[in-house]
């Protein structure tokens, strides 16, 4: 049986990252060192490679500063997504600033690939209980399918216990797609990609994934670029940011081609059409005005 596993990378550059915060601001990105297209290059080369399609992710502000860049990545056949704009914990924001940013990048992404950008997700999976009207808004804008729901809360930033770990349709029609997890003897184990990639060791994602996908459960996995990148600029910050930050960077790309040649990967809006088909979703959403009120969405159900 052939399991289809969900593959995205979140395109956002080094000094974008939560982690790296607190030392560099917003206003100071103009004044980085560009590495995103280099390291996506490295992605989409061995995407080819392996003759693999995957859902990139892109931040609005990336997509500004390297339109060629998606451009390129849509001509080679990856879904374009949004990651929004200004890469905003979504708990942090109002829903009218959320409402702004998420139409901006959308705006954006559409303008430079001429094709309706359907899927979402919010930087470091900030869509958590506290934030959870965030996806009455992304309907109201017209995306189809949000992936930005972690189903533990064991990390500091992201995490909702208690939701289902496969994708489900809300009430509002939106197609949630979560990162996966493994649960064993009460412990959730995560298989989503990113930092726990580079943590843990290779032989455990392949054992977990192989197991999920004998008993037909898909994988949600996602990388960033900047993970490819042992060569980027190294920032003093708090010993454990930096651990989670700079940690196996030169594994990654190793690890991620060995990922690729031992399973079978689509991209996101594949994945939501084989679980959700095209003819089942109701493509009128709710205006945004109409949006703050009584949400029926319920996350820990």
């Amino acid at each position: 049986m052939v399991v289809l596993n969900g593959l995205s990378f979140d395109i956002e550059d080094w000094f974008q990252v939560e982690n790296l915060k607190e030392v560099i601001f917003c206003d100071q990105w103009e004044s980085c060192e560009l590495r995103v297209v280099q390291n996506t290059r490295k992605i989409l080369r061995l995407l080819a490679e392996n003759k693999t399609l995957a859902t990139f992710f892109v931040l609005g502000w990336v997509a500004e500063k390297c339109p060629a860049l998606v451009k390129e990545i849509a001509d080679s056949g990856h879904e374009i997504a949004s990651h929004g704009y200004g890469h905003e914990l979504i708990y942090k924001m109002t829903p009218e600033e959320f409402y702004a940013d998420i139409l901006l990048s959308k705006d954006i992404l559409e303008s430079i690939t001429g094709s309706p950008v359907i899927g979402y997700r919010a930087p470091s999976f900030s869509i958590n209980p506290k934030s959870q009207w965030a996806l009455e808004v992304l309907r109201s804008v017209g995306f189809r399918y949000d992936s930005s729901v972690f189903p533990t809360s064991f990390h500091n930033r992201y995490g909702s216990n208690g939701i289902s770990r496969f994708p489900f349709q809300l009430l509002n029609g939106l197609v949630e797609v979560p990162l996966s997890i493994y649960p064993f003897a009460g412990a959730k184990f995560p298989l989503g990609g990113g930092g726990y990639f580079r943590l843990l060791p290779y032989s455990y994602f392949q054992l977990m994934f192989r197991r999920m996908n004998k008993q037909g459960k898909p994988i949600v996995f996602y990388l960033h670029p900047w993970e490819l990148d042992p060569e980027q600029p190294r920032i003093k910050i708090r010993l454990n940011y930096r651990f989670r930050h700079y940690f196996n960077l030169e594994k990654t790309e190793d690890r991620l081609e060995k990922l690729l040649r031992g399973f079978n990967f689509v991209p996101m809006e594949s994945l939501v059409d084989h679980y959700f088909p095209p003819t089942q979703y109701n493509p009128q959403a709710a205006s945004y005005e109409g949006a703050m009120g009584s949400i029926p969405l319920i996350l820990n159900a």
